[in-house]
């Protein structure tokens, strides 16, 4: 009989729980489609040292995440945008497909391989003052479908 519950209970139970992040130190709000967790680390941008903070969930091996980096500048800020796009395109040994300017920011959809796998990459890159953001969902080809991919991403708002 607990089996049964059991089963019926995680049967039952949404794959994705949206709930609303606020982020206090890069003053953006977005829906994850689950708990997320947040870290920071320096990283290379394009021979520019800055501390960047990922705050990401994971569904079914799809990353959903938003990443943040403070910039001495706007000018640096705009050209730290230019390195992310390209670092998370190579992360999937990746061809961009689509890319477009939007809502103030640029909108790449790209395909490639990694680990011999079909991989996916959707994302939106802005720069906002001296800071630099990437919104992204990566993972297996067909994993996670349009309207989760769109909900995430259309979901970040700059306060």
């Amino acid at each position: 009989m607990a089996v049964a519950v059991a089963a019926t209970v995680s049967a039952c139970s949404p794959k994705f729980d949206w709930r609303d992040y606020r982020s206090a130190e890069a003053s953006y709000s977005v829906l994850f489609p689950d708990k997320p967790a947040t870290h920071t680390r320096t990283v290379n941008l394009d021979g520019r040292q800055a501390a960047m903070t990922m705050t990401a969930a994971e569904v079914d091996g799809t990353i959903f995440a938003v990443g943040t980096a403070a910039l001495p500048d706007a000018a640096q800020a705009r050209h730290a945008v230019g390195a992310m796009r390209t670092a998370m395109v190579r992360n999937i040994g990746g061809n961009i497909t689509k890319e477009a300017e939007r809502e103030g920011g640029l909108e790449v959809e790209a395909h490639g391989v990694s680990n011999a796998r079909p991989m996916q990459l959707h994302a939106r890159f802005v720069a906002r003052d001296s800071r630099a953001y990437q919104v992204i969902v990566m993972g297996p080809e067909k994993a996670v479908d349009a309207e989760n991919i769109d909900t995430f991403i259309r979901s970040f708002k700059l306060n």
